[in-house]
């Protein structure tokens, strides 16, 4: 299993990309990909030309998009904007992540 694999199996999802399960972890996995992300783009903002940084934020910014996606497909959007239903706002259904109820 290589190093992106490994992370991707620790921040909750799989190595053929497939989401796990509990969406504590997933929501986890979001949370450790959005640190990431921020943090590096707060190192790009001062090291713009450091290639190894703007693969590192590639890399992270992927882990992301995953864990996001994974959280949209199984329990529905976190944000507004990400709500994709044509039929029904389902944007107020079900619990909110902070109630709980989605693991």
């Amino acid at each position: 299993m290589n190093y992106m694999n490994r992370n991707m199996a620790a921040m909750g999802i799989s190595a053929n990309g497939a989401p796990v399960s509990d969406a504590s972890q997933i929501l986890q996995a979001l949370d450790q990909s959005s640190f990431a992300l921020d943090d590096v783009t707060l190192y790009l903002d001062t090291h713009p030309m450091d290639r190894d940084a703007l693969n590192y934020y590639q890399y992270v910014k992927s882990l992301r998009n995953q864990a996001m996606n994974a959280y949209i497909d199984q329990y529905g959007p976190l944000m507004k904007d990400q709500e994709n239903s044509t039929t029904s706002w389902t944007w107020v259904k079900g619990p909110w992540p902070w109630e709980g109820g989605n693991d």
